[in-house]
C-alpha cells in the first residue's frame, strides 16, 4: 500500500539531525510523498533545504501561516517574493486562527484574502488552517467565491453541517489525521458521512500523534494508522482507503 502524508512540519526543530531518517521510515512504512506546508521566513529557508535533498519525495509549499502574522505582516508577505520561483504544489499554510490571540485578527484576513489571490493566479490549490474561525473563513470565502477555489481544509474537525457549507464554496478536501483517533472525538462521526474522495491523510507531524502512538513525537510513518482508523469507522477496507486517498492528493497537489 501507498501513502501520501499531506501536512508535515518535517523540517520543525523537533526533527534536527533527524530528518533525513524521519523520511527513510516514512518510505518504509509506504508514505513515499509528503507534503510540506510553510509557515514563515523563520522557517522557510529550512524547509526548501530539506526538499532538495529529498525531491522524490518531499514537496514544499509558500505561504504565511495565521499566527504568524503581526502588525508587520506586509513585510513578511513581502519576503515570499525571493521564493516565488521555486517549485511548490500549494499556496498555505494560511487562513484564521482565533485560538491564540484576536490581536491581529483584521491582519490575518487580509492576508487570507492576498493568499487566496495568489493561488487563483497561480492556479495552485490552498492548505486552510481554521482554528476556533469557521464562521471568519466561511465568510472571505463567500467573498472570493469568483476565484474558482480549491484545497484543503487541513485537521478538519467541524460538523458534517460545516462541511457541506464549505462545499458550496470551492472544491474542498478536508485533511484527517492523528485526531481520529483520539476517545471521543468528533471527527469520527463526522467523517462517515464525508465522500471518501473528499477525504486525504495527513500528520501535521511532530504535532497530533496517532493512537496507539501519543506520547511520542509524531511523523509520517504513522500515516497506516490513521488509515486503519479510518477504514475502521467507515467499513472499508485499508487497501481502498490507501487507494482513494493517494489518488486524492495526486490530483489536488498535481503530484
Amino acid at each position: 500500500m501507498r501513502f501520501i502524508d499531506t501536512h508535515s512540519h518535517l523540517y520543525d526543530e523537533a526533527f534536527a539531525s533527524e530528518e533525513d531518517a524521519a523520511v527513510e521510515r516514512a518510505v518504509s512504512a509506504g508514505v513515499d510523498r509528503i507534503i510540506l506546508p510553510d509557515i514563515d521566513s523563520l522557517s522557510r529557508d529550512s524547509m526548501f533545504s530539506l526538499a532538495d535533498r529529498h525531491p522524490e519525495a518531499l514537496f514544499p509549499c509558500l505561504g504565511l501561516h495565521p499566527t504568524s502574522i503581526g502588525a508587520d505582516w506586509e513585510a513578511e508577505m513581502e519576503k515570499m517574493q525571493d521564493y516565488c520561483s521555486r517549485k511548490i504544489v500549494a499556496i498555505g499554510e494560511i487562513g484564521i486562527d482565533c485560538y491564540w490571540s484576536k490581536e491581529f485578527l483584521e491582519q490575518q484576513k487580509e492576508a487570507f484574502r492576498t493568499q487566496l489571490v495568489t493561488a487563483h493566479e497561480r492556479n495552485l490549490p490552498v492548505i486552510i488552517h481554521s482554528r476556533d474561525a469557521s464562521a471568519v473563513i466561511i465568510d472571505i470565502l463567500k467573498e472570493c467565491r469568483n476565484l474558482d477555489l480549491r484545497g484543503v481544509f487541513h485537521a478538519f474537525s467541524g460538523s458534517i453541517e460545516t462541511y457541506r457549507e464549505i462545499s458550496r464554496l470551492g472544491d474542498w478536501m478536508v485533511g484527517i489525521g492523528g485526531v481520529l483517533t483520539f476517545k471521543k472525538a468528533s471527527i469520527a462521526e463526522t467523517v462517515k458521512s464525508i465522500p471518501l474522495e473528499k477525504i486525504i491523510l495527513e500528520t501535521d507531524s511532530p504535532y497530533l500523534t496517532p493512537v496507539p502512538l501519543r506520547g511520542k513525537r509524531n511523523e509520517s510513518s504513522y500515516i497506516p494508522h490513521i488509515a486503519s482508523k479510518l477504514a475502521e469507522l467507515t467499513g472499508k477496507d485499508i487497501a481502498e482507503i490507501a487507494v482513494r486517498t493517494t489518488e486524492n492528493a495526486e490530483k489536488l497537489f498535481g503530484i
